[in-house]
């Protein structure tokens, strides 16, 4: 399963809006820094699909607001 995903670092709040059924708006607090908002968002969308965070993976965006994540549901 695929997801389009929209990044809001460094926000005041962690917010999440879901579009439809594959494109996300995700607000994370972590900066751009480090990886830290990467390894957030996987978080809260393996928390959303209830899924380790292993099973997300980013296929594309590492260092883009836009990003394509891979979910494993097997």
């Amino acid at each position: 399963m695929f997801l389009k995903i929209r990044a809001k670092v460094n926000a005041k709040k962690e917010n999440v809006v879901k579009k439809d059924d594959q494109t996300f708006i995700i607000a994370v607090r972590e900066k751009a820094e480090r990886n830290e908002a990467n390894r957030r968002i996987c978080q809260i969308i393996a928390d959303l699909y209830g899924l380790n965070i292993e099973k997300v993976h980013i296929i594309k965006g590492h260092k883009s607001p836009s990003k394509l994540l891979k979910i494993d549901l097997n």
